[in-house]
């Protein structure tokens, strides 16, 4: 039901696929969404982290101007940023290390966020490097970062929308994305 078009790996992955969150506004608009390809992250004690297999596409729908839900005023614009932070967000959701204290778990993510968001607001800055990769066939700049938990990419589409993505196990420097033609098709 989102008014934009959603991206994920292009055929040349031949992988497990699957959609996995969508975001909406107070109204019911989508203004996000994520599809998965390869393992489902997971962050279950039997399954070692390093040994998981998975990308995570982000599609944000590019909106200069949102209003609020209550239509009183005006939120922040999407941006690269918007799909930096999404992707920085959900590959700190999955590979947060499972055997550390529970007490300090929280302590961690909590940190862990917020340089997450300070990374996203700052795409020019040191954290990140430029990565050109095929969007619908086109080579694209991305701006890209790698940490021990896995890596996280967000640049623009053509079709009006941002992308950011996340993954581990994969090599995100053999990637390309491409338009969903059915999203059905996703699991």
């Amino acid at each position: 039901m989102a008014a934009f078009p959603w991206y994920g790996l292009d055929e040349a992955f031949t992988g497990r696929r699957r959609l996995m969150q969508v975001g909406a506004a107070a109204d019911g608009t989508v203004e996000h969404g994520s599809t998965g390809h390869g393992d489902e992250p997971s962050l279950r004690a039997e399954t070692e982290p390093d040994q998981q297999r998975f990308a995570v596409v982000v599609t944000v729908a590019s909106r200069p101007v949102r209003d609020s839900a209550d239509g009183t005023g005006v939120l922040e614009a999407t941006s690269v940023s918007s799909a930096a932070w999404l992707a920085g967000s959900g590959l700190l959701s999955s590979t947060w290390p499972t055997r550390m204290e529970r007490a300090l778990r929280q302590d961690w993510l909590d940190q862990q966020t917020a340089i997450a968001w300070e990374l996203a607001d700052d795409l020019d800055g040191p954290g990140w490097s430029q990565l050109s990769l095929p969007v619908d066939g086109v080579p694209t700049d991305f701006h890209y970062r790698e940490s021990e938990y896995g890596w996280v990419l967000a640049g623009s589409a053509r079709e009006g929308v941002h992308i950011g993505a996340y993954g581990r196990g994969m090599s995100a420097y053999g990637l390309g994305f491409a338009v969903i033609k059915d999203i059905t098709a996703y699991e």
